[in-house]
């Protein structure tokens, strides 16, 4: 579908969704919590360049029953190796999402307020992904929600967003779920351990209702200790603590109503 043809598309079917009181925005603009008073979680995973995880994820989804949301760049979309994947993904019944098509850079790393790309870039940038969506019958009333590249935005494109007709959401902060991508020879790395250990150190502390816990479908081949491996043991340790897992559309304080 041209370019032009899909933003009127997406103006015309976006949702209107009704956020709760209870919903957490960041000081930036993104939705970051859904109802904390809720023992729900939403389980989302990004990914543009790899998919090495996303098998083990998938059939660890499918053991417990669990629908996910997996927002995923053009790129992705498009590339000859993925499209088996995508399409077992769509028909288990999991969201769909967009995460740019060329997984673009928004704003500076340090001076967050300093915007990369123009209006007119970002939009196009982000209409093509939903393009690529399309083509595994994903249109943008069925995904309203937005998930930045690198988890990483501020008030313009959360701005930009809604003038599209969809909402900008991002993590919860307070655990290392997101590091998984980290690799060994890096000084940021962060072994699975850890990561998981992260996670249940702040459910002990303060709980995760209402949690948007982000980690990805791929990592670097340097990458060899994947938290998908471990994936299932949170879960069930989780849901021995009383949570349940939703859709992001499904989370309490941003459910979608028909």
């Amino acid at each position: 579908m041209p370019i032009k043809n899909l933003l009127i598309t997406v103006l015309l079917l976006a949702v209107t969704l009704p956020i709760s009181a209870e919903t957490t925005i960041s000081p930036h603009g993104a939705i970051i919590r859904g109802d904390a008073s809720s023992p729900s979680i939403a389980l989302v995973f990004t990914g543009d360049e790899y998919a090495n995880s996303g098998e083990t994820i998938l059939s660890t989804l499918q053991q417990r029953r669990i629908h996910a949301a997996f927002f995923l760049t053009g790129k992705f979309y498009r590339n000859p190796e993925f499209q088996t994947l995508i399409s077992k993904l769509a028909a288990d019944g999991h969201y769909l999402g967009a995460h740019s098509d060329m997984h673009l850079l928004y704003c500076d790393w340090t001076r967050r307020d300093s915007t990369l790309v123009s209006r007119d870039t970002f939009r196009r940038d982000l209409l093509a992904n939903y393009a690529e969506m399309e083509r595994f019958g994903t249109t943008a009333a069925d995904a309203p929600f937005y998930l930045p590249p690198y988890e990483w935005y501020n008030r313009d494109i959360s701005a930009w967003t809604a003038e599209l007709g969809l909402t900008l959401i991002n993590f919860t902060p307070g655990t290392l779920s997101h590091a998984d991508y980290t690799i060994p020879s890096a000084a940021n790395y962060r072994s699975s351990e850890s990561i998981l250990r992260s996670i249940l150190d702040r459910e002990a502390a303060s709980g995760l209702n209402g949690f948007i816990l982000l980690t990805h479908i791929g990592t670097h081949p340097e990458r060899t200790d994947l938290l998908a491996d471990r994936l299932g043991e949170l879960l069930d340790e989780l849901n021995s603590r009383g949570y349940s897992f939703v859709r992001i559309d499904s989370l309490p304080g941003l459910s979608v109503q028909p």
